[in-house]
């Protein structure tokens, strides 16, 4: 099993890094956080596991019941939240387009525009080494201030006319002193948007991606799984409403990572020294092309070999904050 690192803070507020393998789970000693640790191995020239090797290994951990006691953190943070950026890419799944053509088809006739994008990434999504393939869709989500943990809950605005979930991957990167990006692994990732909102025009797009997302407790480090398959469902009062499996990974996707990676680094102001990214990856499978409705205190649950642990959070709305615009 590859390595895995989680972010763990004590009950007494410390911070550590744990690192996990086939062998077991263990403190890393001397990382406080795995920004710090994925610093360090930058400025040595080497990745995060032989980072992860060259330190002392503290206690052992039994990692669910870490999870159980909420101990784990987001396997990724930024001690300032501005310096973290949440981005995504759609339309880069094999299926994910016919979700999205459904919400978005203005006559029964037409193609529309998602699934025009959709078949230019199939057609030139995963280019040859060194070659540059088809730009896909992007968005901006938001900055570290809405990235949520494992167990925390996923807050919608009070304005939002949905909370719906969506289960993925994402890629952690970490940009170096020279603006070099490094991916530093993936994690599993609830990237959370509001469906009706989209559906109801699709410019409005931008608006309905603009919410809090959630990563696993699990960072992935070194060689992407070509196929990831886990399970999404909802639960409400105890029992699941809803679920379904999902796939990601690059067989199971319309672009390569490598090219979804080239059209987002090659903005210069996406490779400022030190900033972290998040950049989630898409995904095929929503409960609300089912026709599925969240409601406040349900239960968002997806989990994935090779991750060991599921990431889940309740839903919750946040109160209304009329906002007023002063003149000076």
């Amino acid at each position: 099993m590859a390595l895995r690192l989680l972010q763990h803070r004590s009950a007494a507020g410390a911070r550590s890094v744990i690192a996990a393998d086939e062998s077991g789970a263990w403190i890393v000693k001397g990382a406080g956080s795995v920004y710090d640790l994925a610093t360090r191995a930058v400025a040595a020239g080497h990745g995060l596991a032989a980072e992860v090797a060259a330190c002392e290994r503290g206690d052992a951990v039994d990692l669910a019941a870490e999870l159980a006691a909420g101990r784990l953190l987001s396997p990724v943070d930024h001690a300032d939240p501005a310096h973290l950026i949440m981005t995504g890419t759609g339309l880069t799944h094999l299926g994910s387009a016919e979700g999205r053509d459904k919400m978005h088809k203005a006559a029964a006739e037409a193609q529309t525009d998602s699934m025009r994008m959709f078949l230019e990434g199939v057609e030139g999504g995963k280019p040859a080494m060194g070659e540059t393939g088809q730009q896909p869709e992007w968005f901006y989500k938001g900055d570290g201030s809405g990235l949520v943990g494992p167990g925390e809950a996923l807050t919608m605005p009070h304005f939002a006319q949905d909370g719906g979930e969506e289960p993925e991957l994402a890629g952690v990167y970490l940009i170096g002193p020279d603006g070099t990006p490094h991916r530093l692994g993936l994690t599993l990732a609830n990237e959370f948007s509001d469906h009706v909102t989209e559906r109801h025009n699709y410019l409005w797009l931008a608006h309905s991606k603009l919410r809090q997302a959630a990563l696993g407790p699990e960072l992935l480090v070194g060689t992407p799984p070509e196929h990831v398959e886990g399970m999404s469902r909802i639960v409400r009062n105890g029992a699941a409403i809803w679920e379904k499996p999902f796939l990601s990974g690059e067989a199971n996707m319309s672009h390569s990572l490598a090219n979804l990676e080239a059209h987002h680094f090659k903005y210069d102001l996406f490779r400022r020294p030190g900033d972290i990214h998040v950049h989630f990856f898409g995904t095929a499978t929503l409960s609300f092309a089912d026709e599925v409705r969240t409601q406040v205190g349900d239960v968002f649950e997806i989990g994935a070999a090779p991750f060991t642990l599921p990431l889940r959070n309740p839903l919750a709305r946040a109160a209304s904050a009329p906002v007023v615009v002063k003149v000076l």
